[in-house]
């Protein structure tokens, strides 16, 4: 890899493959590395091509190849590690898989960018599954919603971390890792714990990216479950959101190096799933069919991310509004509806 290139893990994935068109888009000269394993990479991997194949280097490898890995990352001006096991259904029925590839891969990621003579910039995407089920926070229901009773701005950096669920133990392991790595061997690395991510090139399912899942179900017409009663809440952001806030973490390493920032669309951008499906049948001008089941093991009632340190730290703020931002997904399933029919 050529100096100043920029190497995103995971980059034909949902985030990384926006990430990547946005470097694309500014001249940048970008390194995918990705073992395309998820649904929809070959789809997003040939739209970047699209964009701009001459500048676009792909390699098609896994993060648990430490030698194929610190190969990439040799050189690289600034490694994105979006790579991952994302589903917190798949970390219980695999739990072995989900080691390998959040903590091993996460562990060879780091280890690659501390061995880098280059001595790259490390961004770390983690979750704010770290923080567990978090049955200390008093939770109140509030018609179709769920809210906390004493935490009007949300969930902040402060908050004890509980990691539940393989998953949890996971990215909570890496999350950790970049942390300490930043300390000890002074790297510049930083951590995002991000709530709820959507946008186009989105391929959500049942087990991960629920907004999506939703928009393309009821755009199909497929059947769609809800595990709990609906009134479950996130804080949802917009991926041109998360980029920017890459890019501002990036800009300012020297302020944000070493630090973790939670990361979401914050109290102002909430939504329940009922108040999403409500949304759309507005939209599709009809009933959209939903069965319920119980609730997930390890599911929390509701999740928003106090997003006052990012913003006064890198001076970010979410710009996409959450009514702008799924219609937005909303018109590019629409758009892309045919691809979304094949699968």
């Amino acid at each position: 890899m050529s100096e100043g290139k920029l190497l995103i893990t995971g980059g034909a994935g949902f985030i990384g493959s926006n990430l990547a068109a946005y470097h694309l888009r500014r001249g940048s000269a970008v390194t995918i590395y990705d073992n395309l394993s998820r649904s929809g990479t070959a789809d997003n991997l040939a739209w970047l091509k699209s964009l701009d194949g001459d500048r676009l280097e792909v390699v098609i490898a896994d993060i648990r190849d430490f030698d194929r890995l610190r190969a990439a990352v040799a050189g690289a001006r600034v490694v994105y590690h979006l790579a991952a096991q994302v589903a917190v259904t798949t970390s219980v029925t695999d739990p072995r898989l989900d080691f390998e590839v959040n903590c091993l891969g996460t562990f060879n990621v780091v280890e690659a960018v501390r061995q880098a003579a280059s001595h790259p910039v490390l961004v770390y995407s983690s979750t704010n599954k770290v923080y567990g089920g978090m049955e200390q926070v008093a939770v109140v229901k509030q018609g179709q919603r769920y809210g906390y009773r004493d935490y009007p701005q949300g969930i902040s950096e402060e908050s004890p971390l509980d990691f539940h669920s393989p998953y949890g133990c996971s990215k909570g392991a890496g999350d950790q890792y970049v942390r300490d790595y930043a300390r000890i061997y002074d790297l510049q690395a930083v951590v995002f714990r991000q709530s709820c991510i959507y946008g186009p090139r989105q391929f959500g399912n049942e087990d991960q990216g629920w907004v999506a899942h939703f928009i393309i179900s009821a755009v199909l017409g497929r059947p769609l479950t809800i595990y709990g009663d609906g009134c479950q809440v996130r804080d949802v952001l917009h991926v041109d959101d998360l980029v920017a806030a890459f890019e501002a973490a990036v800009g300012r390493i020297d302020k944000a190096a070493g630090q973790v920032y939670n990361t979401g669309g914050g109290a102002d951008n909430t939504m329940s799933l009922l108040e999403l499906l409500a949304h759309l049948e507005t939209k599709l001008g009809r009933k959209i069919e939903v069965a319920y089941d119980r609730w997930r093991s390890g599911d929390q009632k509701v999740y928003v991310s106090d997003v006052t340190k990012l913003k006064r730290d890198l001076g970010w703020k979410p710009q996409v509004s959450a009514a702008q931002g799924i219609d937005h997904l909303y018109a590019w399933v629409i758009a892309n509806r045919k691809m979304f029919e094949a699968r």
